[in-house]
């Protein structure tokens, strides 16, 4: 796929890029480039690859998935600038 100037400028215009005609001169075979490299990775026999999401092996260490209250309310509420019965106490917005 060769990319020429109205190819440029249409990709400026899809980005909402404001481009000269000497800026398009000067991408359009940058891209054109870029265009290449691409086709040659198109090129490269993959059939034998498995498919992987980083190079190096990768797992997570997961905890145990316990339903717990954290056991801290009275930490937690001690920042409160008011609390009553165990809750946040909040100004009322609706009259």
């Amino acid at each position: 796929m060769a990319v020429d100037i109205p190819t440029v400028r249409k990709i400026a215009s899809l980005a909402r890029i404001a481009i000269t005609e000497e800026e398009a001169a000067r991408i359009a075979p940058e891209l054109d480039n870029i265009m290449g490299w691409i086709e040659q990775l198109g090129e490269v026999d993959t059939a034998n690859v498995e498919p992987m999401t980083a190079v190096i092996a990768n797992t997570l260490r997961l905890r145990d998935d316990v339903v717990s209250d954290g056991n801290v309310r009275d930490a937690v509420l001690a920042n409160a600038p008011q609390a009553e019965h165990g809750f946040f106490t909040v100004p009322k917005v609706i009259e």
